[in-house]
């Protein structure tokens, strides 16, 4: 049956990754490599837990980084624009482009997108939103380069494999480094730039130890947690 075949594959996944804690980055790639059995290209996902209480507002994390080798995924952008820069954004790939219909659109549930890119003079049409993108990480914010004139550029970075990352109340950061089929070098080199990119967004207020812990996992495996010196290249 489908479920006990999938019971094996989870069992023998399990097993291999059972004695493995602060392994190196390139062994929890090879690990995690080895062990996505799903059926699509899994995703590599990274989490970090921070030693931050982001209810704090000096021990927030959050920030954006460019991962060397993209992220696989297709991301669909949408732009609160309007006018040229509409047809500018257009021009460089969005996927959907709006001002008050899109804002509508999107009251009425209807989210068909990954990231949100605004001009400033959206933002109180935008601002309307705040409850239902907020929660979603997806409210265009001036600190990560979403809230731009330079619409061009901010829609080719969404789709060119920047991520963006934000700390959740546990002070825990997640992100997709990248797909299974990736080689291993390329999702090496993405985890350390995100790993990078997260250390140098320590707030004012973090005390203590900063990064408490990484751990590597593919979409539907178990997880393996990675040397903190090893990610960080030290």
């Amino acid at each position: 049956s489908k479920m006990a075949k999938l019971g094996k594959r989870t069992r023998a996944a399990r097993e291999a990754f059972a004695d493995k804690h602060n392994v190196t980055v390139e062994e929890a790639v090879a690990l995690v490599k080895s062990n996505a059995s799903a059926k699509f290209d899994e995703t590599v996902e990274i989490a970090v837990n921070l030693g931050v209480d982001p209810r704090h507002a000096d021990q927030m994390v959050r920030g954006v980084v460019g991962l060397p080798n993209g992220t696989g995924k297709d991301v669909r952008v949408a732009v609160f624009a309007r006018g040229p820069k509409a047809d500018e954004a257009k021009a460089a790939g969005a996927d959907i482009v709006g001002a008050e219909d899109l804002m509508e659109t999107i009251q009425g549930g209807t989210i068909e997108f990954d990231r949100c890119i605004a001009t400033p003079d959206m933002m109180p049409i935008v601002g309307r939103l705040g409850k239902v993108l907020g929660p979603r990480n997806l409210m265009p914010n001036p600190k990560v380069g979403t809230v731009t004139m330079d619409v061009a550029e901010a829609v080719k970075a969404a789709k060119g494999g920047q991520v963006q990352f934000r700390a959740e109340k546990a002070g825990v950061v997640h992100a997709g480094v990248g797909k299974v089929s990736f080689n291993a070098d390329q999702l090496a080199e993405n985890i350390r730039a995100f790993v990078d990119a997260v250390s140098k967004a320590k707030p004012t207020g973090a005390k203590g130890a900063y990064m408490k812990r990484v751990s590597l996992s593919s979409t539907m495996g178990p997880g393996v947690s990675v040397s903190i010196d090893s990610a960080t290249g030290n």
